[in-house]
C-alpha cells in the first residue's frame, strides 16, 4: 500500500501542496480530482520520487521514497504529465529500452514488449518514431512503458488525455483489470474518469484535500441526490403543479430541452411517488422519467469554488 503523511511542497512563497495525508490499499483505484493548478501533478511527482517534498513522508509498500528510492521505484509504474519519451526512437525501440532499464533481457524483454503492445493496441505504430505519433498514441505508449515491468503500484497522470472515446474505453478497461492486483492512483480533472474507473475519489484544491470518499458517496452530497427528472410535452402550465408538490424544494427547467423538468427534493425524502401520482391524476404523457443518484460535477464545483473544507468526507 501507499502511505502519505503531511506531505507539503512549496516553490518559493507558493505552496503547491499543503499537508496532504492519506493511504491507498491494494485493489483500490484512487481518483485524484481537482481543477488545473490544484496540486495534483506535484503530488504525483512527490509520490514517485521525481521531486523532493518540502515536508512529510511517502511510503510505498514499506519503502520510504527518500530513504529507499530504488526499492520504491522498482515497484512503481509512472505515467507523467505529458508522457515524455525519446522522440527519435521508434515505439518498438523505446519500449525495449524501457524494459532493459527495468532489468529485463532476451526472451523476457521481448515477451514484455509484445504484451504491452497488445494491451495498448500499438501494433500499427510499432515502427514509427515516437515524435511522429498523434497525442493519443503517445499517451498509449506512455501507459505501455508504465506497466511493462508489471509494477505493484501504478501512478497515472491524466491517462486518457488526448484519447478518442474508443481508446478511452479501452484504457479504462485495462485499468480496471490491472487494479485487481495493484494499487492505482489516477490524477485527473475529468469527472467522467472518476465515475468510470475509480473506487474512491479525492477532491483537492489549493493543495489541500477537500473530500475523500467513494464516487457514490460524493454524488450523495449533491443537491441532485434523489432528484427526479421528467420529460413531458412542453407546456408552461404544468410547472406550478410540480412546484406545489410536498417535499419539492425547487423545479429546474431546461432552455435547450423544453418540457424537461428536474424536481429537487427539500430533504432526503423521495419525491418520486408524489410526482408519479400527479402525472397519473393529470393524465400527462411521459416521455422520460428517472431518479438521479446525484451529480459529481455539482459537488466538485461547490467544493472547488467555495473552498469548503470544513469537514473531509471519508
Amino acid at each position: 500500500m501507499i502511505k502519505i503523511d503531511n506531505l507539503k511542497k512549496s516553490f518559493g512563497d507558493f505552496c503547491a501542496v499543503d499537508g496532504i495525508t492519506f493511504s491507498v490499499n491494494q485493489g483500490e483505484v484512487l481518483g485524484f480530482l481537482g481543477p488545473n493548478g490544484a496540486g495534483k501533478s506535484t503530488t504525483m511527482k512527490m509520490l514517485t520520487g521525481f521531486i523532493k517534498p518540502s515536508a512529510g513522508t511517502v511510503s510505498v509498500f514499506g519503502h520510504d521514497i527518500e530513504q529507499k528510492p530504488l526499492q520504491a521505484k522498482r515497484i512503481i509504474g509512472y505515467l507523467p504529465e505529458g508522457a515524455p519519451a525519446y522522440g527519435d526512437m521508434t515505439v518498438s525501440q523505446y519500449l525495449a529500452f524501457i524494459a532493459e532499464v527495468r532489468g529485463f533481457s532476451g526472451d523476457d524483454l521481448r515477451s514484455r514488449v509484445s504484451k504491452v503492445v497488445r494491451q495498448l493496441a500499438l501494433q500499427s505504430v510499432l515502427h514509427r518514431p515516437v515524435d511522429n505519433l498523434s497525442k493519443g498514441f503517445k499517451r498509449r505508449v506512455g501507459i505501455a512503458q508504465a506497466i511493462i515491468h508489471d509494477p505493484q503500484v501504478l501512478i497515472l497522470d491524466e491517462p486518457t488525455d488526448g484519447l478518442d472515446p474508443n481508446q478511452k474505453h479501452q484504457v479504462r478497461e485495462l485499468i480496471r483489470s490491472l487494479s485487481k492486483e495493484k494499487t492505482v492512483i489516477i490524477s485527473t480533472h475529468i469527472l467522467e474518469e472518476v465515475t468510470a474507473v475509480c473506487t474512491r475519489a479525492m477532491i483537492i484544491a489549493n493543495g489541500r484535500v477537500l473530500a475523500d470518499a467513494t464516487p457514490a458517496e460524493l454524488e450523495a452530497r449533491s443537491r441532485y441526490h434523489r432528484a427526479v427528472t421528467v420529460e413531458l410535452p412542453a407546456d408552461d402550465s404544468l410547472l406550478p403543479a410540480m412546484q406545489g408538490l410536498p417535499g419539492v424544494k425547487a423545479v429546474e427547467t431546461s432552455d435547450s430541452m423544453p418540457g424537461r423538468y428536474t424536481l429537487i427534493p427539500a430533504d432526503d425524502r423521495s419525491v418520486f411517488k408524489a410526482l408519479t401520482d400527479l402525472i397519473t391524476s393529470k393524465g400527462w404523457e411521459v416521455k422520460e422519467l428517472y431518479v438521479e443518484s446525484g451529480r459529481l460535477d455539482d459537488v466538485f464545483r461547490e467544493l472547488t469554488t467555495t473552498g469548503d473544507s470544513a469537514e473531509v468526507v471519508e
